[in-house]
């Protein structure tokens, strides 16, 4: 298999994260487990243009907009990637809302290997 070939099977993942060390570090390591990674630092990029990924991994606190606040508008916007929200002791609100649009939590400090599996799943119940 060619280059061009195998770069275009590898699944995609949006992160959006404002810390850009963990935005860096995220993108490392889903990287070298073989993902493209497209990583932004708010939500505002995202609300702008056509976004197309297998999995999207946000963070509640943005600067611009509430990781969930933006899930809902891409899902207004036709965007219906699986949703991982990454947050620091969610309350009982935003795993509320949560459960109710289908996207899951993955709370800070972060595991890669958690956050992957997560990943993974998500990507394979969406190619059902």
């Amino acid at each position: 298999m060619d280059q061009a070939t195998s770069y275009a099977r590898k699944p995609s993942i949006v992160i959006v994260e404002d810390d850009m060390s963990l935005l860096g570090a995220l993108t490392f390591a889903l990287e070298a487990d073989g993902f493209r990674v497209h990583g932004f630092s708010a939500g505002a990029p995202l609300l702008s243009g056509p976004i197309r990924a297998d999995c999207m991994v946000v963070d509640m606190r943005l600067p611009d907009i509430d990781g969930l606040r933006l899930i809902s508008r891409l899902r207004e916007l036709g965007v219906w990637s699986p949703a991982i929200l990454i947050t620091t002791n969610p309350d009982q609100r935003t795993r509320r809302v949560a459960q109710a649009t289908g996207v899951q939590i993955v709370e800070k400090p972060l595991v890669t290997e958690e956050l992957r599996a997560r990943i993974d799943d998500l990507i394979a119940a969406n190619q059902r």
